[in-house]
């Protein structure tokens, strides 16, 4: 049995990892000290609303000066907060606008056969999201396409290759009410 136990403040993250064996028991205990403060909090705000900001701009916006907002922002780079910065394109103008969610459900499925399905799923580039998810289904996909036609092509020839595939449903975006790309702090 395995308990994965988490404790967050505003000072500590604190990671406990406990295993039962029959005979024994393994216990780790993970200590990071991360003093998160509102400079800190504000400073992730900004970013996820706007990344293009210099350091110099950030800076004012938090009411401190480049250096320290600099070693933060480096921090939090290191530290895996920051995972990348990006533009996010138009898909309409792009002629990627036709945007379907298709559930998948394997024939079988077992540890091998999950790291082949996730491997194939990386390589094609029209799946832009992919969760592997509970339910009825065990993978969602999120995929981008020009139109109806041009879905119906990749799922012939792209997703109905895959031997493992055993069924899938997809889902039409009609329209898009909220499409946030940060997340809320």
């Amino acid at each position: 049995m395995l308990i994965f136990q988490q404790n967050y403040s505003r000072q500590r993250y604190q990671t406990r990892y406990m295993e039962n064996t029959e005979n024994n028991a393994i216990f780790t205990v993970v200590n990071r000290t991360h003093k998160v403060d509102k400079v800190d909090v504000q400073s992730r705000r900004t970013l996820q609303s706007n990344a293009r900001l210099t350091t110099k701009e950030l800076a004012a916006s938090v009411s401190l000066s480049s250096t320290p907002v600099f070693e933060r922002l480096k921090r939090l780079e290191n530290g895996g907060y920051i995972k990348k910065y990006i533009a996010v394109l138009d898909a309409e103008k792009l002629n990627q606008g036709f945007v379907v969610f298709c559930s998948v459900k394997l024939r079988r499925l077992n540890k091998e056969i999950a790291a082949e399905f996730t491997r194939i799923i990386q390589e094609i580039p029209q799946v832009t999201e992919c969760y592997n998810i509970s339910g009825s289904y065990d993978y969602l996909l999120k995929i981008h396409a020009p139109n109806m036609k041009y879905y119906q092509e990749f799922i012939l020839n792209v997703l109905g290759t895959i031997d493992s595939l055993g069924s899938l449903e997809s889902t039409f975006v009609m329209d898009e009410v909220k499409h946030e790309y940060g997340i809320h702090i």
